[in-house]
């Protein structure tokens, strides 16, 4: 009989600086949006991803809809996302009266893919919005070229990948802009939290105008143009600088964890499709999607609750944005997309497993993957 287990989906490791500088801001009054830790947050955060410029926001949502509001987005644009993405990518396209054009992802890294944006491209296509989701970045040297052919603007949606290179380079330093999540299962959180990296300092500027009401930077209480209220707050900073102090050690044990699942799974490989790491990539692996091939009988909502009951908590893989209401397309026509979210499943990653986690995991996968449904 194996021993239950209860293993979280994600946890975050906050074993830094965090109380010593959330005291920093009670001790000094400084808990809002004004506080010296919002600007050592912002600086260093572009440093690491090798961008000139930070601009914090209060969410990876609201980070989105400045990138593309300080981009120019408006109503009757089109922008050009992977229907295979999390629901705030096209809802921060909404926000900007514009509309989603979704095209398909590529099998092996799960992202957008050069060769799927020509069909997709029309005389109101504004820019587009590549995912490097769960932490795989995407091919971007043909997607650039693209979109300079045709004169689009590109928005890294880097909220699930923070560290990971594309060829030698960091996700965040290779497009016009690029957004970020610190949300609490992020690889470093703030609890709610966002950012906007650019090295263009006339879109800094605009990012920072909108995001605190639009408000003069030069002329107090003057407001030039309708903003928003994306403010990070002092508090969130601290976490988020302590947080970052610690991101090289956070990658550094996520990439342990891949080899030993890896290690562990690779008996699966008729039953299981591992996620892989393309020879010109560095995977962030915020998270670890797995595919169940068609040996496996379960289905995988019925995989998911085995695993449940086994005491692992897992994810589906996001539900294609062509499936959703708010953006249906009955017709649509995403294979790959609807196969790996009618298939794939996320399994827990995050600092704090351990190698018995891991080995539990594998053992319990192997029991479900040759378990036939009822």
């Amino acid at each position: 009989m194996i021993e239950r287990k209860t293993i979280p989906v994600a946890s975050p490791v906050l074993g830094g600086n965090e109380k010593k500088y959330v005291l920093e801001c009670l001790d000094s009054g400084w808990i809002s949006s004004i506080g010296r830790f919002i600007g050592l947050f912002e600086e260093r955060f572009a440093r690491f991803c090798g961008a000139s410029y930070g601009i914090a926001a209060n969410n990876g949502t609201s980070a989105l809809h400045l990138a593309l509001a300080a981009l120019g987005t408006g109503p009757g644009d089109e922008i050009i996302v992977p229907t295979l993405t999390y629901v705030a990518t096209a809802n921060a396209v909404h926000y900007c009266g514009a509309k989603p054009v979704f095209v398909d992802s590529d099998e092996s890294t799960m992202t957008l893919v050069a060769d799927s944006l020509e069909a997709a491209i029309t005389g109101r296509t504004k820019g587009i919005i590549v995912v490097h989701l769960y932490g795989h970045p995407a091919d971007m040297d043909p997607i650039l070229e693209m979109a300079r052919k045709h004169g689009l603007f590109v928005i890294e949606d880097a909220a699930e990948a923070h560290g990971a290179l594309y060829r030698g380079r960091p996700v965040g330093s290779l497009a016009d802009a690029a957004t970020f999540s610190f949300y609490g299962n992020k690889i470093i959180t703030t609890g709610e939290g966002g950012m906007v990296t650019t090295s263009d300092a006339a879109v800094r500027d605009r990012l920072r105008l909108l995001r605190g009401q639009g408000v003069d930077p030069d002329q107090r209480y003057w407001f030039p143009v309708i903003g928003y209220n994306y403010r990070m707050t002092n508090v969130a900073a601290a976490i988020g600088l302590a947080q970052l102090e610690q991101v090289e050690e956070f990658l550094k044990q996520r990439r342990l964890i891949a080899y030993m699942y890896a290690r562990e799974l690779g008996r699966l490989q008729d039953h299981l499709q591992l996620p892989t790491e393309q020879p010109w990539a560095e995977h962030a692996f915020w998270s670890y999607p797995i595919i169940l091939r068609d040996t496996v009988r379960l289905s995988r909502d019925q995989m998911l609750k085995a695993l449940e009951e086994d005491g692992i908590d897992t994810r589906p893989v996001f539900y294609p944005m062509h499936t959703l209401p708010p953006y249906l397309e009955p017709q649509g026509y995403y294979p790959v997309a609807d196969r790996l979210a009618c298939r794939g499943l996320c399994l827990p990653m995050h600092g704090m497993l351990t190698e018995e986690d891991i080995s539990y995991i594998a053992l319990r996968l192997e029991h479900w993957s040759k378990h036939s449904a009822n």
